[in-house]
Order: C-alpha cells, then sequence, then structure tokens
C-alpha cells in the first residue's frame, strides 16, 4: 500500500501547506485572545522547550531512516556474497545439473537487481513473481541432488542456497521496515504547533523576523527523512552495486547445444 512519505516532494508540499495553515490558525488565535497577551518571558520558555523537543524527535526520526538505509545497504551486500558464493558451488553438482542450475542463478541475480531498481509496486509484484518461480526450480534441483547423494559436499550446496533465499527474505523484511505513521504524525502536529506558537507570538510582538523561514527548514528536513526512508522514492535510493559487480564477474553463459 502506498504512503505518503513515499514522495518526499509532496511531503515537502503538504508540509508547506500544514504550517501555513498553522500560521492562519495562530492569526485566528490571537484575534481571538488578543487581550490575554502571553507573558513574554514565561511564553518564550515554554516555546523554547517545545522547539527543543520537536528537534530531538527529528533527530530520533532521522536516525531511525538512516539506519534503515544502512541495513538495507548491508542487506544488498550479503545478497551478492551469498548468491556469489553459491555459484562456485554449483560446480560440485552433475554436469548438466550445474549448468541449468547455473542458468537460474543467473537468471535470478538478474530479478534481483531488477528489484532494487524497480519504481513502481507493479513492478515490484512482477519481479517477485518471477523471483519465487527461480527459488522453487533452484531448490527442485539440489533436493532432487542431495536425497539422491546425501553427503557432505551436497550438504554444502543445500545451506549455500539456504543463505541465497534468506538473505532475499531478510531484503525483503527491510524495505518493509518504515518509519512508523504514527511517528509522522507526531512530527506533523508538534511542527504545526511550534508554527502557531511563534505566529501567536510574533503577532502579539507586531513583528516577524523571516516568519517563512522556520516552515521551510521543517519541510526540507521532512521530506530528507521521507526520501531517505523510502527504499524507491525520492532521489537517495539503494543501488545495487555489488549485484551488479558480480553480475559482470560472472563468465558468459554457454550457448546450450
Amino acid at each position: 500500500m502506498p504512503r505518503l512519505s513515499d514522495y518526499p516532494a509532496l511531503i515537502f508540499v503538504v508540509c508547506l501547506l500544514l504550517f501555513w495553515l498553522a500560521g492562519l490558525i495562530a492569526r485566528m488565535l490571537y484575534r481571538r485572545y488578543r487581550d490575554k497577551e502571553p507573558d513574554g518571558d514565561n511564553y518564550s520558555l515554554l516555546l523554547g522547550a517545545v522547539l527543543s523537543i520537536l528537534g530531538l524527535i527529528i533527530g530520533f526520526t532521522f536516525s531511525m531512516a538512516v539506519s534503515r538505509y544502512d541495513m538495507r545497504k548491508n542487506y544488498e551486500e550479503e545478497e551478492a556474497n551469498a548468491i556469489g558464493t553459491e555459484w562456485l558451488r554449483m560446480d560440485l553438482l552433475p554436469g548438466e545439473e550445474s549448468v541449468l542450475a547455473k542458468r537460474l542463478l543467473r537468471s535470478y541475480l538478474d530479478q534481483r537487481i531488477l528489484y532494487y531498481q524497480a519504481g513502481h509496486l507493479d513492478d515490484v509484484d512482477k519481479i517477485n513473481r518471477d523471483t519465487n518461480e527461480l527459488q522453487d526450480k533452484l531448490w527442485k534441483i539440489v533436493s532432487t541432488e542431495a536425497r539422491a547423494h546425501q553427503t557432505p559436499v551436497m550438504q554444502i550446496v543445500i545451506v549455500g542456497m539456504n543463505d541465497v533465499f534468506n538473505t532475499a527474505g531478510y531484503t525483503q523484511a527491510a524495505w518493509w521496515n518504515r518509519i512508523p505513521r504514527s511517528a509522522w504524525a507526531l512530527l506533523f502536529i508538534l511542527a504545526m504547533f511550534c508554527i502557531v506558537m511563534i505566529g501567536f507570538r510574533n503577532n502579539a510582538l507586531k513583528k516577524a523576523t523571516f516568519p517563512w523561514l522556520l516552515p521551510i527548514v521543517f519541510s526540507v528536513a521532512f521530506a530528507l527523512i521521507a526520501d531517505i526512508d523510502s527504499p524507491r522514492g525520492g532521489i537517495i535510493r539503494i543501488q545495487p552495486q555489488n549485484l551488479l559487480s558480480l553480475a559482470e564477474s560472472l563468465p558468459p553463459e554457454k550457448p546450450s547445444s
């Protein structure tokens, strides 16, 4: 299911609209309660506390997004290592099975590269279906051979294939692991609350120093967090560098006779 955070540019626009709405709310509140102007020192202390809390939450949320990005990047490296290792172990299979298994594993590698490069969910669904079919075919080859020859050598091949499949599952889990919607809602609410408080104070003091600056800074920060947190949206994305390097290092496929 698509999320708003999958579109960082839209997050930026939505933030600007929400903060503009917060400025309108601040003016409405001031017109209604202008006879109850807040005490300057206490109000400034409260505003500073709220801004500090918001800054802390933005920092924590940014840290969450970066840690998830690093996790997805590490799993891409692990996938490349697992596939490369299993490619070498395929030589332990008999001749025809080894050739067929390597051909399927090469196609599997291509699908994993496409998974990282895909930008639309429809493409991802097709890639996942093709990947599952290739996994079934690969497992059928190694499991059939393992049942026929229950040797330590075949156990190594089986373990390697398990690693290939497991790393793909870990990657999928990492791409599903996103910043919770409740955290986003808390960010928006606190930011709007801060904008309202700042707008109310500026109206009371009859002055405003760059009133547009803080909303733009908040909007840019939220868009950056969304960009890092979104695996397929925005411009900061995981590139399958290790998988591409592995694909280039594999020997060319021999034509079938």
